[in-house]
């Protein structure tokens, strides 16, 4: 059990900017504060600085792209899953708003940083489950964007969110007192690691393997492929910039950015790329496997 690196987040924070670290506040006052490379950014008055400054921009951008996706959305009125698409968009909008203050070196107050943080955490697990419901959504099991559907994946999704940043909350804040030894080194928090690093990972490969069965098998088609195995790179990509290359980018740069600012734009373009994969085999020529009665929205 000592040797294991299993739920350790320590070197995860000393290499990277990940919004998990902000909630081990008893020992690290401030983001960057890991004996890593320390984001510097903007300079500001009174010894402050805005740093990950590509990050926010990006976060903002992304808030826009999700909007502009759910009107798209709402416009392929005979598509297999847009509510549940949809859904999906308003994860990854609400995703992109607390990363902005979360990842974002704003000079914020620690409490502010804490509950944007746990709300980060909590819409990454929910969101990522979303996505994994939208692949289970074209095998048409039950009829899409009904309030059996829609109920199902809106709780469900509710469930896993409340439960993930009240838990951070609750590591953040001291609460109930029950994860207070996480914070000394190496800041093992199991609950969160599962929740929050596997869950999620367990999530999006189940996705892709749901969707690569759906149009190699069910569709018999290979051109959307592209696009899913382009979201794929891309969301691996986003995982290397942040738990590989961060450290190297940060110091190279004397601070100034890091490897999360690379994370938000790979990030952005695989959500792109998967909204494009879903638009794809929705079109109305191609044959979907249509349950008795399906009624579309």
């Amino acid at each position: 059990m000592g040797s294991t690196q299993f739920g350790n987040f320590e070197r995860f924070c000393h290499d990277g900017t990940l919004p998990v670290c902000n909630l081990f506040s008893p020992t690290h006052s401030q983001t960057g504060d890991w004996g890593g490379c320390q984001l510097t950014g903007i300079p500001l008055s009174d010894g402050r600085h805005l740093g990950n400054l590509g990050s926010i921009l990006l976060s903002a951008i992304g808030m826009a792209a999700a909007v502009y996706l759910f009107y798209r959305s709402e416009r392929k009125r005979a598509a297999v899953g847009r509510r549940e698409m949809q859904v999906f968009l308003v994860g990854y909008l609400l995703i992109s708003l607390c990363e902005i203050f979360s990842i974002g070196e704003f000079p914020l107050n620690q409490s502010v940083r804490i509950v944007f943080s746990a709300l980060h955490i909590g819409f990454i697990t929910a969101t990522l489950w979303a996505l994994m419901v939208n692949a289970l959504v074209g095998y048409q099991l039950i009829d899409d964007g009904t309030v059996l559907s829609m109920g199902a994946l809106i709780l469900s999704s509710a469930i896993l969110f409340i439960g993930t940043a009240y838990i951070a909350l609750d590591t953040g804040f001291q609460w109930t007192g029950f994860w207070n030894d996480s914070y000394p080194p190496p800041n093992r928090q199991i609950a969160l690691y599962v929740l929050y690093q596997l869950l999620p990972l367990i999530f999006l490969v189940a996705f892709f393997a749901l969707e690569t069965i759906l149009v190699l098998r069910v569709l018999g088609e290979t051109r959307p492929m592209l696009y899913l195995l382009g979201a794929a790179v891309l969301f691996a990509l986003g995982q290397i910039f942040t738990y590989v290359v961060s450290t190297p980018i940060c110091e190279g740069t004397a601070g100034k950015i890091d490897g999360s600012m690379f994370q938000t734009l790979f990030n952005l373009l695989a959500v792109v790329t998967v909204w494009i994969f879903w638009s794809s085999i929705t079109e109305d020529d191609w044959p979907m496997p249509v349950a008795q009665g399906a009624n579309y929205p």
